[in-house]
């Protein structure tokens, strides 16, 4: 019997017509109506069906042929098999296969398997609703249509899905696409219905850093310790302080003798002092002492850097503090100031407060919280005596810092904040 031949019906007053996928392999047995090619024009794309039933012997175009009416797609075999009475399991598939076509979206036919693997690797993609435009633009890329999510009402993928796809792809940062758009939530009620109030923006400072916050929050595994430190001779020592020619009372704000202790022991526990990059599972020691501080500002909260802590004396500290504290609340610090840091402080020592939860700065890996000084009553050899007691609150990564580290760390963080540390540093 000879072959038979499938030829382009008439589809309208169109002529060399681009062929933009061919669905359909040499030696796969097809139903009539089963659609074995799609043509594209300026306006629409067209899937085109099969006109017989048979196993398929050659096919006489390719991806990118301009095709006219009457052209041959391809030659079928029409054998005794196809002249039967279709058994009840092909009878359902076919039905499957016309409701499919119903609404625009063909079953894929029946095929051995080891004739699985289409001719076109973009077979999948005639079940994803696009334009031609679209299509064009996917091809023009080298994506594949049937992974890209659409936005649009059916799944429908605009060209906005596209760029947003591959811009994904190329930061190697894309969520997979079978995963659910995130859903938003919103208020059951408006705030406005139960009293009067105010929108306003969020401050353009929270607005820039609110981001970052979340993604360390989220990818961070953070640990909190939290401790006291007795630091009743520093505290003496600190109020004592006097210039030698004046006689004039130093003001040195506490936190520059917590900085210098911060220094000593990023010395000791080298691991707090590094950035990781768990994707290539490498991990940067940093050999500087850059120490960021949290200063409240009208604007919100800013973490700049004071540089080179370990080759500052405690006066120096002091002042650099104020410096960095006033650029800040006038808006006139360099961006960079805010980059670039060993570790973190956050102090409420001047609000309030005792424990907390302090955030990683990230791609630091820890940041010290400091509350606000006490005094308590310590039982120091039989006898209860007052005692000035610092609480801390010590966060950290614990990808990169165990728990037993932590605390080694907050233990060398109290002797250095002892008498013989703030002896040492008068000198």
């Amino acid at each position: 019997m000879a072959d038979l031949k499938v030829t382009v019906p008439n589809i309208g007053d169109f002529k060399e017509v681009e062929v933009i996928e061919v669905l359909v392999k040499e030696g796969q047995e097809i139903n009539k109506d089963e659609s074995v090619i799609t043509l594209e024009s300026d306006k629409s794309s067209v899937e085109v069906p099969s006109s017989h039933t048979g196993k398929i012997t050659k096919i006489n175009i390719k991806v990118g042929d301009k095709v006219s009416e009457g052209d041959v797609i391809l030659l079928i075999q029409s054998g005794e098999a196809a002249q039967e009475s279709p058994s009840e399991e092909k009878q359902t598939e076919k039905k499957e296969n016309i409701q499919s076509e119903i609404i625009n979206f063909p079953k894929e036919p029946v095929k051995p398997a080891s004739q699985q693997t289409p001719v076109n690797t973009n077979v999948d993609a005639s079940i994803k609703p696009a334009s031609p435009n679209v299509r064009k633009f996917i091809r023009e890329l080298g994506a594949n249509l049937s992974e890209i999510q659409g936005s649009e009402r059916s799944g429908r993928v605009t060209k906005e899905d596209v760029k947003v796809f591959v811009k994904n792809k190329l930061t190697n940062n894309s969520v997979p696409q079978t995963q659910p758009t995130k859903k938003i939530i919103k208020n059951e009620y408006e705030h406005n219905e139960f009293g009067e109030v105010e929108v306003k923006d969020i401050p353009r400072v929270k607005r820039l850093s609110g981001p970052h916050l979340v993604r360390a929050w989220t990818e961070i595994p953070h640990v909190t310790q939290h401790d006291e430190i007795d630091i009743t001779e520093m505290e003496q020592f600190r109020s004592s302080l006097r210039d030698l020619n004046t006689g004039q009372k130093i003001s040195v704000t506490p936190l520059a003798f917590i900085m210098r202790a911060m220094v000593n022991g990023l010395k000791a526990y080298p691991n707090f002092n590094t950035s990781i990059d768990p994707e290539n599972g490498k991990v940067t020691y940093k050999k500087y002492y850059h120490i960021g501080v949290a200063v409240d500002t009208p604007h919100g909260l800013m973490v700049p850097k004071i540089r080179n802590v370990d080759q500052l004396d405690i006066k120096e500290i002091s002042q650099k503090l104020r410096t960095v504290s006033k650029l800040c609340k006038e808006l006139k610090i360099d961006k960079k100031e805010f980059f670039g840091g060993s570790m973190t402080i956050s102090s409420l020592g001047g609000i309030g407060g005792t424990f907390f939860t302090p955030i990683i700065n990230a791609p630091e890996v820890s940041i010290l919280g400091v509350g606000k000084s006490y005094d308590k009553f310590i039982n120091i050899d039989g006898q209860l005596k007052i005692r000035k007691i610092l609480p801390i609150s010590l966060s950290y990564d614990h990808r990169i810092i165990d728990g037993a580290e932590g605390a080694r760390f907050c233990v060398h963080l109290a002797q250095s904040l002892g008498k013989d540390f703030a002896f040492k540093l008068a000198v």
